[in-house]
């Protein structure tokens, strides 16, 4: 292989110099650079970025650690987070923390020993007492709800807005007895609890009763488990004729376990979910569903953690985002 001071002995220039074009300095002349860069090429010189990235103390890897990787969500925020890492030269190892608190504890301890350069971590079993657990000595975002007013950048979903503007898109369009399909409800802020508070409020603001029987908690936010309460609503529950699920994952068990009742969408139930999954788009019928922008949110994420990685001295004050959404209105609430 060609070495820095091969090139530099083609291009008629000293190795200092091809070091400055490698790492585009400004003050090289612009035929000089050009030299340079053709003895690059006619040399097949690479540059060996993992030795480069080791003399700066970096590796160039940056890790992601999901609940689950086998959802069209997660599935869907890796991809985004992988594309945004890759347009500042850096790329991503995912690891699962099947939502549990320890493991999450676990990827922010072990960060550091796995050569990442900083850590992005989906929290969900976190709640407010671990805050001080994520006071660590490397850069980490928390993406999610559970971790409020901590010592790292945030950021997160608009979920009460959001929220609010589903539950009343599905009134507008002539809903009354709108259901609330979520996870089991607690006192900390959690995608279930903060969903929970939108759809509350659009009630409120359409002087709607807020009736317990219709919001339906499942042990678990499947498809399976809202598929079998969905059937259950029909069989056993209050009238409804709307539906607001707290994910597209539960907006797709509840479709299914709709159409096994012999209950017609959106004739006879309407029903809206929540993250515009590529799949919503193909279901029969299609999904309404609210757009959180992950693109923009994976963007907001790795941006926030490549400032921390190079940031020297005391850091700066922790920056909470929270990202736009939109409505994708489709043929489940008759679009």
């Amino acid at each position: 292989m060609a070495t820095i001071q091969d090139v530099a002995k083609a291009a008629g220039v000293s190795a200092m110099t091809v070091s400055n074009v490698i790492n585009d300095r400004p003050h090289v002349r612009p035929a000089t650079r050009a030299r340079v860069l053709e003895a690059m090429a006619r040399l097949d010189y690479r540059v060996n970025v993992a030795a480069r990235n080791l003399r700066k103390g970096r590796t160039g890897t940056i890790g992601l650690a999901v609940p689950e990787v086998n959802r069209p969500y997660y599935g869907r925020l890796a991809a985004a987070l992988i594309t945004a890492a890759g347009r500042h030269g850096l790329r991503v190892s995912i690891e699962q923390t099947g939502a549990r608190r320890e493991d999450e504890l676990a990827a922010l301890s072990q960060s550091r020993n796995r050569l990442y350069d900083g850590l992005i971590l989906s929290a969900v079993g976190m709640g407010r007492a671990d805050v001080e657990a994520i006071e660590v000595d490397h850069p980490v975002v928390i993406l999610g709800e559970r971790i409020f007013g901590g010592p790292v950048d945030h950021v997160a979903m608009p979920n009460v807005a959001a929220s609010a503007a589903a539950t009343r898109h599905l009134i507008e369009r002539g809903c009354r007895r709108v259901a609330l399909v979520c996870g089991e409800l607690r006192d900390e802020a959690d995608v279930s609890s903060l969903r929970h508070a939108g759809y509350r409020q659009a009630l409120a603001a359409a002087g709607l009763p807020a009736d317990p029987a219709l919001v339906q908690s499942l042990p678990a936010l499947t498809m399976e488990a809202a598929a079998r309460r969905a059937r259950a609503m029909v069989a056993d529950g209050p009238a409804f004729d709307g539906v607001f699920c707290v994910t597209d994952t539960v907006a797709m068990g509840v479709l299914r376990g709709l159409a096994d009742a012999g209950v017609r969408v959106p004739e006879q139930v309407r029903v809206i979910g929540f993250d515009n999954v590529d799949e919503s788009a193909f279901l029969v019928p299609s999904l309404s569903t609210v757009d959180p922008d992950h693109d923009l949110m994976a963007e907001r994420a790795v941006a926030l953690l490549v400032a921390r990685m190079g940031r020297e001295g005391p850091p700066a004050v922790q920056e909470e985002f929270v990202g736009p959404f939109s409505l994708v209105i489709r043929e489940s609430t008759g679009g």
